[in-house]
């Protein structure tokens, strides 16, 4: 085998050789004539939280079902094998492959020797570029669409290496591996990388029946929670239990996001408290009412509270006329015995001053300005997650980090960084002296 394969990663960091790791890798098999010949591309689950998302956009939903580099390790060490590792900046992608097949005890010949830098070859072959690889690209007239998305990125540095063959003048005509073989006399400038690459020795990495993951593959998959719940069950739950049903939902919708995470303690919730599909829809327009309540409190109802009261009926399985129906039952008085508004709804979620908060995750916002901000409201940053922390405080509501997971198993709630601002302004709203 012979020819380029074209690879990118998106990591947590920018440091494989530490705590960071690849969540995203794709291979463009390219021949040597620069034509395409196989693409690949995966999510690849880093066991750990995901880092800069605002960064590659990956969300930890996806990820929950993506294979470790474990899994496809085998999978692309035969993308690998015979070919030169070409990426743009090649040393960072290629050192964070590397270091992933180390860390399974596999010595791989992914090397600098056996690698083709595109950033590094636009000195010579696009000299007036610049460096990044949008910027190579628009050089070269090569579109770029989805910028930090593997497959986006390693596409597009394929059609760059092809350029880049064409630049150096290989014949318009060439094509397929016939390109290096001894009939033809024009070779490219890295000739002998292609080379080492193509008789560098690779260990035997048995390869996994696993499927490859990719973004957008849980909205594709996810089932909305009330749909799992059955129709009827043997005993119809209590008020207390209706209470307990509905305290779960309002910390779900603490940040409007009902998580991956959130979902399944849903379900699993309603079938311990014996609640099935006809009670929780009754719950949850109940639920709507008390918001719809809240909002007639002061005897307006704002487009903001209105848009609102929606993104939660979406959430909850409801619909306009619902939100309607809210709202014009609000705005009558006080509620009507025998209706579904009678279920009690829970007090809201707000946060105490003296309150423990966890962070985890890169955040938009650097952390020390997140805890500047808790420590002004009088909210306190805690190092780690125990029974006595109130809320955890992700970059990703379904983050893997183990913050999140150890908040998960003590039912800690586990909100957006967004959410978290909107529970601050409340807290300082109501403390005066802050």
């Amino acid at each position: 085998m012979s020819g380029y394969a074209v690879v990118d990663v998106e990591t947590t960091g920018l440091f494989p050789g530490g705590h960071d790791r690849i969540v995203e890798i794709a291979v463009v098999q390219v021949s040597p004539g620069g034509e395409v010949e196989e693409s690949w591309a995966t999510l690849v689950n880093p066991q750990r939280d995901l880092g800069p998302q605002h960064i590659h956009g990956i969300r930890a939903s996806d990820v929950l079902t993506a294979p470790t580099f474990a899994q496809i390790a085998g999978t692309l060490s035969a993308l690998l094998v015979g070919r030169v590792f070409v990426a743009h900046n090649a040393s960072f992608d290629r050192r964070f492959v590397q270091h992933e097949f180390g860390a399974l005890g596999h010595d791989v010949p992914l090397v600098a020797e056996t690698t083709l830098c595109t950033m590094e070859w636009s000195s010579r072959l696009l000299p007036h570029a610049p460096r990044s690889l949008a910027g190579c690209c628009a050089t070269a007239g090569i579109t770029l669409t989805d910028a930090h998305e593997a497959l986006a990125d390693a596409t597009a540095t394929a059609a760059l290496l092809r350029h880049y063959l064409h630049k150096a003048g290989m014949p318009s005509g060439a094509r397929g591996r016939s390109l290096l073989g001894s009939s033809m006399m024009w070779q490219p400038p890295w000739a002998g990388t292609v080379e080492l690459a193509k008789t560098a020795l690779w260990p035997r990495i048995p390869a996994t029946d696993i499927a490859c993951v990719r973004r957008g593959s849980a909205a594709e998959r996810q089932t909305p929670f009330l749909a799992r719940l059955v129709d009827h069950l043997p005993r119809t739950a209590e008020t207390w239990e209706c209470e307990q049903y509905l305290a779960l939902v309002d910390r779900a919708l603490l940040d409007r996001v009902v998580s991956v995470r959130e979902q399944e303690g849903l379900a699993r919730a309603s079938v311990e408290l014996g609640i099935d599909r006809p009670t929780a829809l009754q719950l949850h327009r109940a639920y709507l009412d008390s918001l719809a309540r809240t909002a007639w409190a002061d005897g307006v109802v704002t487009d903001d509270e209105v848009e609102d009261l929606c993104a939660v009926a979406t959430l909850l399985s409801l619909s306009a006329d619902d939100v309607d129906r809210a709202l014009s039952s609000a705005s009558a008085g006080p509620v009507v015995p025998g209706t579904d508004a009678e279920y009690i709804a829970p007090a809201q979620f707000r946060l105490r001053v003296g309150d423990l908060v966890v962070f985890t995750g890169d955040m938009v916002e650097p952390r020390d300005t997140w805890v500047g901000r808790a420590s002004r409201a009088g909210v306190v940053a805690h190092p780690s997650v125990t029974k006595k922390v109130t809320l955890v405080v992700a970059a990703d509501p379904d983050s893997l980090s183990g913050k999140a997971r150890k908040a998960a198993d003590y039912g800690i709630p586990i909100v957006t960084e967004h959410a978290f601002s909107g529970l601050l302004e409340d807290l300082v709203a109501r403390s005066p002296a802050l």
